[in-house]
């Protein structure tokens, strides 16, 4: 039940009203549950359902470009899409041990892919930038103000959704505890 709700929190987040810079980001400076989810679903979700989430993200995606943004949905958007799938496969490795370290590593590989296939899909796909080796590192450059929001969001949420489980489990056990009889003199 978790992996979906996670899902279905990192839709509603791309949705959220506006705000950021020069109001254009329905999140402020990438800071999203969006990697940690996929992340987290990989792990934890239904093995026949990993497409779920990407058709629910790519869905989002095409109704957010199309209606919100007024952007054409072009082929960059497939590279988006694949980077869903890798990521909810990167998060299959993680479910027969998420340890911590494994986690955070995922969670780092998540935001690093991101900042570097998104990058370049946007120097590739508009012309936005010159198709030069100078135009893509002047892509690169323009997304550093957002991959801080992007590497802190995946680690906070990836924590977070990782420890969940493990808090509830303790919780239960504190709630089934024996209760001590002893009664002392």
């Amino acid at each position: 039940m978790l992996p979906y709700l996670f899902v279905l929190l990192a839709v509603a987040v791309r949705f959220l009203p506006f705000a950021g810079p020069y109001n254009i980001l329905p999140h402020a400076w990438h800071f999203t549950p969006l990697g940690a989810s996929l992340l987290f679903f990989g792990a934890r979700g239904s093995r026949r359902q990993t497409w779920i989430p990407v058709v629910l993200l790519a869905a989002a995606d095409v109704l957010l470009n199309r209606f919100v943004y007024h952007y054409p949905v072009g082929w960059d958007l497939l590279v988006t899409w694949a980077w869903y799938a890798a990521i909810v496969w990167l998060g299959t490795n993680l479910r027969e041990k998420a340890g911590m370290v494994r986690v955070i590593g995922a969670a780092l590989g998540t935001s690093v892919s991101f900042f570097l296939i998104s990058n370049f899909a946007v120097w590739a796909a508009y012309d936005m930038y010159p198709k030069t080796l100078h135009g893509v590192m002047m892509s690169y450059a323009a997304g550093i103000p957002f991959f801080r929001g992007t590497v802190e969001s995946d680690l906070f949420f990836s924590v977070v959704m990782f420890g969940t489980p493990l808090f509830f489990d303790a919780l239960a056990r504190w709630l089934h505890k024996p209760a001590n009889h002893h009664i002392a003199a």
